[in-house]
């Protein structure tokens, strides 16, 4: 059907009151002014006069009018009747006579000029709006239709039938498809179309068609495996995906084809009709080659990195292996030198004598074999690998010519001479000789230019590589070298804003960070926060027992703050929480889940990559199904009844492969953190504005290069790190997955910029960390304060702005200074920094990597870390001058860590170990781990509000501070093992709560939440 894509819930709430409105809906839509009082006066009766406002605020709020004017709700008929001072009981007077109604309805379209759905100019304007949106971004048919309906709610036209505004929606969209499909297969010549289509067919002794073989990643750390990588990326430029001009083409548009490619089976591509197909194609391929270039780099850099690592393992080996012969050996060296400094020597002992006294103590051939031996087993400090990843060589001899080869490497004016290095490598003849003539020696580091030349001057091309290579990995890091086209390789800098684009946007970048203009009205508006910060903490500091300067008594300008007290727990809360604890319903995992989406409509969010508006029956029941598997990481054999068409295996894993990808998520995560934000009890534990990051670490048992080594979280293996976000109401916000144990700083700021909830948070807390100042200066440019708890307080260095202020006890901790003109300078440079990352033309991440300090700091780079100075010294004061904020920190640091322990409680299967090989499948799993802990903290809220409810209906007495320290993370009452059932009780279907259980008799170990908060004080 033309309007399949309308779930219930839209067809409820479109055009009717689908619940009470908000005060400051009732305050846009419903006051009337003196003209809307002069009209409705001119009616006889108060019921009259009540049901004309009543409509006339109706067709304003909803944009039509309703065929029973007086079903609205009590608060709307409270709130009109006062400003009438009308009784609101008379409208019961006003359904008894149909036609006034009608003439109602007649009268004020005419006095406020509403028209029909349909009525020229407007219709051709919707039209055109609505094919604009189209075109541009890939929305799906139920954001068209919301965005619509305000379209024409905004312009006074009446709404037309749900099933017509949603025809209108699928044709217009189908227009725009029609006109992509049709540009983009134009691109492609006759050959480009058979190279295309020759990507469906089957290959010769496979299964498998080209384009599965295609869209796979490398999955090995290994030269070979780069090898294939490169191959691979040749075989996708060979495609000619390169030469396709997409100037005129939405990228969004193209991104979202390329997704339907990737994540459909090609016979589903086949069986497209010509043009849909071809495009389709061409938007893979020029994708494709993208991916394919950050897939090769990707491994390059794992492979490096495993290289130096096993390279550094070996050295301490062999180290540890000859420490005796070094001992040895330097025993002797001692004997020899003790006497050469030995005082009683005179200086008149001539060098036969004091040669005839060493060799008397230890003997010349003795004394030549440890000279010897300390030579082969001593390293300078900048040699612990090189030697060894030597031996190495023919692993990076495998791939070195085809990286060189295939990649066309790009730079800044810091990276050429590393690309005066690579190109220097491309000329080399590798069946040769084995030196290298003028070489660009300077750019590898010292350690291997050691190696690299020999006494004679000539350079070894063996070690002058491995040594290019890993300055050519580093570059790469800090994207002062650069690949195009790429995604996660290409230039940061090129997608700041500039020219035009930027002075555009500039007026609304300064409004909404709430920046000046003028570099020196922003120096003096923080200059005096920073100024009475220190004074007020100098003023408080000798009241603080907790807080102490010079701690042991030596003389040093150190700070020392005790460790918090953990606050005593009154009975009453106890009490509280034993209670709460045992109202909570027992519930399994599956029905939870159900009975989220009952009363939030998340798994609706949940669409088909490929067809907006394909729906199935009872598709809910299949989503919850598979975010179990997910979720609980056991795979769909234990969600499978073969007799419910919704749980089959077929049906789940269609489900599976079609639906769960990042958006989707995204967006059903926010349906339940915006449910959990407006439950009355989730106001004491916090508004939103406190948040924290923190990583959750998870063993990666399978191949892959999406993972990394650390043997404090993963043992011999590798792993990577779930890098989340948790609101100081205990819902989470954002996540995504990090190789290994990367700097989490780099990732910090991502989650905040591209948070899409109703949580607005303002303050960022982490566990201790070394976060730079540039991390700092940036979070202050977007708005935001960051809060770390500080590991070791002695260490932190404090900053000032003036040099003559007189800080007290804090002048000694306080002597760096800032470089106000540094950020003068370049203040301009710095608001469009600020303005991009706040617009999203370049990430957070992207950018940081370039401002990582290398041979040279950037001067952008030193001005934001100025700012960061100021930001991180007002934060340090704050935290040596409140306890109250430092307690707020440790808080919300516990709430995160419980979060954590109900994230490992559900991800229970497999040993709670990770097994998907690319990072989508990763982010994608633990993106569903994330919303099934979101649903659990929904329940919890949900059930914990009745709870409270229900006591105070009891005469119970409970206090705000109490509530406070309770936690809707509870876990003992959600049962995720054993097998899964999807069936709800008839009256939560309805909108039902279940029955609270009764506390009275349960044993000790059935209170969920007897200590899923005790730590968090």
């Amino acid at each position: 059907m033309a309007d399949g894509f309308l779930t219930q819930e839209h067809v409820q709430s479109y055009g009717r009151y689908a619940g009470e409105p908000t005060t400051e809906q009732l305050a846009r839509f419903f006051y009337l002014d003196d003209n809307d009082k002069l009209l409705v006066g001119r009616h006889r009766g108060d019921h009259n006069r009540l049901g004309f406002a009543l409509q006339l605020g109706t067709v304003r709020f909803l944009g039509t009018f309703l065929a029973d004017p007086t079903d609205v709700p009590g608060i709307v008929a409270a709130y009109v009747a006062a400003q009438l001072s009308i009784e609101a009981d008379s409208l019961t007077r006003y359904s008894e006579r149909e036609p006034t109604h009608n003439e109602h309805v007649a009268e004020i379209r005419q006095a406020y000029a509403y028209k029909n759905f349909g009525e020229q100019p407007e219709h051709f304007r919707l039209v055109r709006w609505l094919y604009g949106r189209a075109w541009l971004s890939d929305e799906r048919p139920s954001v068209l239709f919301d965005l619509a309906t305000a379209w024409l709610v905004e312009r006074k036209v009446l709404l037309p039938g749900p099933t017509v505004l949603a025809r209108l929606v699928i044709q217009v969209r189908d227009r725009a498809n029609k006109r992509l499909y049709s540009v983009l297969s134009g691109l492609a010549d006759e050959d480009q179309r058979r190279k295309l289509e020759r990507l469906l067919l089957i290959e010769t002794d496979t299964r498998h068609t080209t384009l599965d073989r295609l869209r796979k990643a490398p999955t090995r750390i290994s030269g070979a495996e780069l090898v294939r990588a490169l191959n691979r990326l040749r075989e996708v430029r060979a495609l000619g995906a390169g030469s396709f001009d997409l100037s005129g083409v939405p990228l969004g548009r193209v991104d979202a084809l390329a997704r339907v490619a990737v994540s459909i089976k090609a016979q589903a591509i086949y069986r497209m009709p010509e043009h849909r197909r071809v495009a389709t194609l061409v938007a893979f391929a020029r994708k494709l080659e993208a991916t394919a270039t950050d897939d090769a780099l990707d491994l390059f850099d794992r492979l490096v990195s495993d290289l130096v690592s096993r390279s550094q393992g070996a050295e301490r080996r062999e180290r540890m292996r000859t420490i005796k012969d070094l001992d040895a050996a330097a025993l002797a060296l001692r004997d020899a030198c003790e006497l050469l400094l030995d005082p009683g020597l005179g200086d008149a002992t001539n060098l036969g004598e004091l040669r005839a006294q060493v060799f008397a103590r230890t003997a010349e051939q003795d004394l030549q074999q440890a000279v010897a031996r300390v030579g082969e087993i001593a390293r300078p400090p900048e040699e612990d690998h090189q030697k060894e990843l030597l031996r190495r060589w023919q692993t990076a001899r495998a791939f070195l010519p085809d990286l060189l080869a295939a990649i066309d490497f790009q730079g800044t004016e810091a990276a050429e001479p590393v690309l005066e290095a690579l190109d220097c490598l491309k000329g080399i003849d590798w069946k040769g000789r084995k030196s290298i003539d003028d070489a660009p020696i300077s750019v590898v580091s010292s350690g291997w230019q050691r190696l690299a030349v020999d006494d004679n001057g000539k350079v070894d091309r063996k070690a002058f590589s491995l040594g290019v290579l890993e300055a050519l990995q580093d570059t790469l890091k800090r994207r002062d070298i650069y690949v195009s086209p790429s995604e996660r390789y290409a230039d940061p800098r090129a997608k700041l804003l500039s020219g035009e684009a930027w002075e555009a946007a500039r007026p609304g970048v300064l409004r909404a960070l709430e920046l000046p203009d003028s570099p020196g009205e922003y120096l003096q508006e923080v200059g005096e926060r920073l100024d009475t910060a220190y004074r007020r903490t100098a003023e408080n500091l000798p009241d603080k027992a907790d807080v102490t300067i010079d701690p042991k008594g030596k003389g040093r300008d150190a700070l020392d703050i005790s460790r918090l007290d953990e606050l005593e727990e009154p009975a009453s809360l106890v009490d509280l929480r034993n209670t709460l604890g045992g109202m909570l319903p027992q519930v399994d995992l599956p029905e939870l889940l159900l009975e989220m989406h009952e009363r939030t409509g998340f798994a609706d969010a949940f669409t088909h990559v490929a067809e907006g508006g394909h729906r199935v029956e009872d598709l809910h029941k299949s989503v919850c199904a598979v975010l179990v598997a997910e979720a609980c990481n056991v795979g769909l054999e234990p969600l499978v009844e073969p007799g419910d068409a919704a749980l089959t295996r077929s049906r789940l894993s269609w489900v599976a492969q079609n639906y769960f990808r990042a958006d989707t998520l995204t967006e059903a995560n926010a349906r339940l953190v915006d449910a959990q934000a407006g439950i009355q009890l989730t106001g004491v534990w916090g508004g939103g504005e406190l948040a924290s990051v923190d990583g959750l670490r998870f063993v990666v048992p399978v191949r892959t290069i999406n993972a990394g080594p650390n043997p404090k979280y993963f043992g011999r293996g590798r792993g990577i790190t779930y890098l989340n976000y948790v609101s100081d109401k205990s819902t989470g916000f954002h996540g995504m997955v990090v190789p290994g144990t990367l700097r989490d700083s780099l990732f910090v700021l991502d989650g905040l910029l591209e948070n899409q909830t109703s949580l607005e948070p303002v303050e960022v807390t982490s566990d201790s960390a070394s976060y730079s100042d540039v991390i700092f200066g940036l979070f202050a440019l977007l708005g935001y304060q960051f809060s770390p708890r500080l590991a070791d307080a002695g260490e932190a260095r404090f900053w000032r702005m003036d040099r003559s202020a007189d800080y007290g006890p804090l002048n000694g901790i306080s002597r760096n200074k800032i470089k106000v003109d540094l950020i003068h300078e370049n203040w301009d440079e710095l608001l469009r920094v600020a303005g991009s990352l706040k617009l999203g033309t370049v990430t957070a991440s992207e950018f940081v990597r370039t401002l990582q300090a290398g041979s040279r700091t950037s001067t952008i780079a030193a001005a934001i870390a100025e700012v960061g100075r100021i930001a991180k010294s007002l934060s340090l004061l704050s935290y040596v001058d409140d306890e109250a904020h430092r307690r707020r920190i440790l808080v919300q640091l516990n709430r995160h860590e419980k979060r954590h322990e109900l994230s490992r409680k559900i991800f229970h299967g497999q040993r709670g170990e990770v097994r998907k090989r690319y990072r989508e499948g990763q982010e994608d799993q633990l993106g569903a781990l994330g919303l099934a802990v979101n649903a659990v903290c929904l329940f919890n809220s949900l059930y914990l509000d009745e709870s409270v409810r229900h006591l105070k209906e009891e005469g119970e007495q409970t206090t705000d501070e109490d509530l406070a320290r309770v936690s809707p993370l509870a876990r003992g009452h959600v049962r995720v093992l054993g097998r899964y059932h999807f069936t709800l009780d008839n009256s939560v279907v309805e909108g039902g709560l279940r029955p609270l259980r009764d506390p009275e008799g349960l044993d000790e170990h059935e209170f969920p939440l007897a200590d899923s908060g005790k730590s968090l004080l």
